[in-house]
């Protein structure tokens, strides 16, 4: 098993809870820092495509 070097996000909400990210030029993991053990992989371009979604403002309301 490979180890991944973590960044971590410098927006925190309540608590110490924040994103954490990694990337080894084939996958992009995230995890959140409350829950380590709980990943998403993704490829560079699906991750890069889901951002421009949200600063676009395509993705759905959370709740609909």
């Amino acid at each position: 098993m490979q180890a991944h070097t973590w960044q971590q996000s410098s927006f925190r909400g309540e608590g110490n809870a924040c994103l954490q990210a990694s990337a080894d030029g084939v996958d992009v993991r995230l995890r959140e820092s409350a829950e380590p053990a709980v990943e998403l992989v993704a490829t560079p371009g699906r991750v890069a495509g889901f951002l421009a979604a949200v600063r676009r403002g395509d993705l759905p309301a959370h709740g609909r």
